[in-house]
């Protein structure tokens, strides 16, 4: 983590993008990464979910992921946090419109952004969900289509 400086152009969103499925990295260096960020006067998107073969328990998952920055954090309304279950990237699948919902803790009052296989077809049903307050799209955003997932909160 640098502090300071111009680096501008220095990485590109594709080679960061999933850095911690390729390259591993605890939830205590994320929480770490999430503090430096306060720090440096950023707000937060977290960005946390479940391993493939944790879809059973995923609540847990998120939770310990969660619980790892929440050391870190004093104003939850400079944190998103962004859902996206591992088995979605880049398969098509898409979490149930109540498995989105659940990630969303009561306590934290903080908003989740589903990324995941967002599409035309399954956004208004992911958008129905009341502490779902966006999404974070990727393919489906140079289609045509994605005017439908804009207004799919409307």
């Amino acid at each position: 983590m640098l502090p300071k400086g111009a680096f501008t152009g220095e990485i590109r969103p594709a080679r960061i993008k999933d850095r911690r499925p390729t390259f591993g990295g605890s939830d205590e260096l994320i929480g770490q990464k999430v503090a430096h960020a306060f720090s440096e006067g950023l707000g937060v998107i977290a960005c946390i979910g479940e391993k493939p073969d944790e879809l059973v328990s995923h609540r847990r998952w998120v939770f310990k992921q969660t619980k790892a920055i929440a050391g870190n954090v004093e104003d939850w309304r400079k944190v998103v946090l962004d859902y996206e279950p591992a088995w979605a990237t880049r398969t098509g699948k898409t979490a149930t419109a109540q498995q989105a919902q659940e990630v969303h803790d009561k306590e934290l009052s903080t908003p989740i952004i589903y990324r995941g296989s967002v599409t035309a077809a399954n956004c208004r049903e992911l958008a129905s969900q009341h502490d779902v307050g966006g999404f974070l799209v990727g393919g489906a955003s140079l289609k045509p289509e994605f005017v439908s997932i804009i207004n799919a909160k409307q």
